[in-house]
């Protein structure tokens, strides 16, 4: 059972982390918050499914654990009442609008021209697609760009604080503005590690 539970546990890592981290930063708004839980909820699905079995939907079981953990964060802190409504009140089976104005099909794709806001360098929105929606970590990325783990950490934190300064939505963009995201898109894929996973 333990080899079967890191099994699906990696696979699921390795398809749905973006997925993971997008819905969360979508119902908080917080980029850190999104990736914390998101870990936390792997962690807890390590030791929960080794106790009670792997459950049917593994993704549903990490989405679900990931949200409650994102709650009780924003509970405990007593900040963002308003983001906390939100995230409760979320609807389920409403279909994602922004998603069927971008004209794309594909869910990872949308994630990935959602990271790649042109008010960002485009360095920066490699970096935070490989993290946000890869799943990369900070040493990997650093690895990547030639440069050391602190600078890159550094990096990372100044364009999630750009963006929550800028007040930068994360949604999927519509059509029209596909083409300005295009070049970050390119780039992104261009890694080789992002088209492994």
């Amino acid at each position: 059972m333990t080899d079967e539970v890191e099994r699906v546990l990696a696979d699921t890592f390795a398809r749905d982390w973006g997925r993971l981290v997008a819905t969360l930063i979508r119902l908080t708004g917080d980029w850190d918050l999104a990736e914390e839980c998101t870990q936390d909820a792997f962690a807890a699905a390590l030791r929960t499914w080794r106790r009670d079995g792997i459950p049917d939907v593994p993704r549903a079981w990490l989405t679900t654990s990931a949200r409650h953990r994102a709650i009780d964060r924003i509970r405990r802190e007593r900040v963002g009442a308003e983001k906390l409504r939100a995230l409760v009140d979320e609807p389920r089976d409403e279909p994602d609008l922004d998603a069927l104005d971008s004209g794309i099909a594909d869910e990872r794709l949308r994630l990935l021209f959602t990271c790649c806001h042109p008010a960002l360098a485009l360095s920066s929105r490699v970096e935070l697609a490989l993290r946000t929606l890869c799943g990369l970590t900070t040493a990997e990325i650093a690895r990547l760009f030639g440069v050391p783990e602190p600078t890159m950490a550094k990096r990372l934190v100044r364009t999630k604080h750009k963006i929550a300064v800028a007040g930068i939505p994360y949604r999927v963009p519509s059509a029209a503005q596909l083409p300005e995201r295009t070049p970050g898109v390119l780039a992104v894929a261009a890694y080789p590690s992002v088209n492994s996973r």
